[in-house]
């Protein structure tokens, strides 16, 4: 392989396989996001009540009812300017690298999948409703986290600097979690769910061809995420069913 001091450069390599796409679904998810809060606000003003945020945050009691949809809607959701703004932010900074990696319909199915297990986690172990798309960040640090780490004969010690900074960011926001009315519970399960479908369904690369004309492809097909897909949405949908089953009976 290559030396550890000096890194290979993914983009002198030709690309197979491989997105190098834009960042199309993330800037849809900071629009729709953004939109959502619009009408937050709206309905606060207009309305004198954030009805959005009833019909949609995660309540448990309504879960147990039959409202299933609180278990995806929340990451939609933000309960002030500063909670929008950090995730937005969060999303900003993550969203773009990760998609072009993944491609858009794998990145979708990342941040999807990641709000859905952290809501789920969240229903499991905390009674208090919660709402933000924080579940969802906390999945695409773990991805970038899985990624890094799949890949680090690739890029080299590039890569393992860049893996102890998300391990060093994302353990900073699990002890910041630990505050007053932070939901930390969501983080968690975003996180494992996010590391889960990255692990098993992530950009894994392998180096080919020569010396002098290298190629990097990706091992990794459609079929491996959406198998990864399936097995995040069956473990975290069983984990829910049991919870209420329990509350039920």
């Amino acid at each position: 392989m290559y030396a550890s001091n000096r890194p290979p450069n993914p983009s002198n390599y030709s690309q197979r396989n491989i997105s190098i796409k834009g960042a199309i679904v993330t800037y849809v998810l900071l629009g729709i996001t953004l939109a959502v809060f619009l009408i937050q606000l709206i309905s606060q003003t207009i309305l004198g009540g954030d009805y959005p945020a009833a019909l949609g945050m995660k309540v448990n009691e309504m879960i147990v009812r039959g409202q299933l949809w609180r278990l995806i809607t929340p990451v939609l959701l933000h309960g002030s300017i500063l909670h929008l703004g950090f995730n937005m932010y969060a999303l900003y900074i993550l969203g773009p690298g990760l998609e072009r990696q993944y491609g858009s319909g794998r990145f979708l199915a990342l941040y999807l999948l990641s709000g859905f297990a952290g809501n789920v986690v969240s229903f499991l172990f905390s009674s208090a409703p919660s709402l933000g798309s924080s579940t969802a960040i906390f999945g695409l640090i773990g991805a970038q986290g899985i990624f890094l780490y799949e890949n680090r004969e690739v890029f080299g010690a590039a890569a393992q600097r860049a893996l102890m900074n998300v391990v060093i960011i994302a353990a900073i926001n699990l002890v910041i979690g630990l505050q007053p009315g932070i939901d930390n519970w969501g983080h968690i399960g975003g996180l494992i769910g996010g590391t889960m479908y990255a692990w098993l369904g992530g950009p894994k690369y392998r180096v080919m061809g020569g010396t002098f004309f290298p190629s990097i492809s990706d091992e990794r097909g459609s079929g491996d995420s959406i198998r990864a897909g399936i097995v995040v949405l069956v473990v975290f949908t069983i984990l829910a069913g049991l919870k209420i089953y329990f509350q039920l009976f």
